[in-house]
């Protein structure tokens, strides 16, 4: 039986470009870095818990601000660590909870950063939350029929996943390439929300994926300017 986790009000974070992780979600890192790897040790000595967040591309072409993070991130646990001669590290996190930062408490050696955590809110009965899913499922499937290269791992995992929210959140951590709408998914605490949001964006895939195979007929992608 595994004991109940306590995020505490600060944590030391990573913050890195172009990743967006969730909670649930299983993200392999390789830390080099010395500032975190002084990080990790300090992590594994403790609660092994520290927040994974991405840059803000908004606010990164400021020379004054450092490694802007998002204002939403995830704080996650690690699940495994192994060391390596030359002193990197790969290690496995987990995502737990999604988080709000408030401020930044130090920069130095690491980041650490002062946080809240945030609930999800259904915004719908669990009967419309299950319709959701399945319409998910169904997209994420036409996506792989259209020759989208979505892993058949991934794909068949998730059809595994119940939970309407686990299954949104592992989908977008796993499907999705738009960094942008994936923090859009990790900010929205409305469930049916999350899951109304990343339909109309598969929906849209789908579509062009079928014009694509439309005009592409029997031809390989190569050629399809044949057409």
């Amino acid at each position: 039986m595994e004991m109940e986790i306590v995020v505490p009000e600060e944590v030391p974070v990573m913050t890195l470009p172009n990743l967006v992780f969730f909670p649930q979600a299983l993200l392999p890192l390789h830390i080099f870095e010395p500032r975190y790897r002084q990080m990790l040790r300090e992590v594994l000595a403790s609660n092994r818990l520290f927040a994974v967040a991405g840059i803000d591309p908004a606010r990164a072409e400021d020379p004054e601000a450092f490694e802007p993070p998002h204002r939403v991130a995830t704080v996650g646990i690690v699940r495994a660590c192994q060391k390596n001669e030359n002193g990197t590290s790969n290690l496995l996190i987990q995502g737990l909870c999604r988080v709000e930062f408030l401020e930044i408490v130090s920069e130095q050696p690491f980041r650490r950063v002062r946080i809240r955590t945030l609930s999800s809110q259904p915004g719908g009965d669990a009967d419309e939350h299950d319709r959701l899913r399945t319409e998910l499922a169904r997209l994420i499937a036409l996506k792989r029929k259209f020759g989208s290269p979505l892993p058949k791992e991934m794909a068949d995992f998730l059809r595994t996943v119940k939970d309407p929210e686990t299954f949104v959140d592992l989908a977008a951590f796993s499907l999705c390439d738009d960094s942008g709408l994936k923090q859009r998914l990790l900010e929205s605490l409305d469930v049916r929300q999350r899951l109304q949001l990343f339909a109309t964006h598969l929906r849209r895939e789908v579509a062009e994926l079928r014009l694509h195979h439309k005009l592409q007929g029997g031809l390989a992608d190569d050629r399809i300017a044949e057409n």
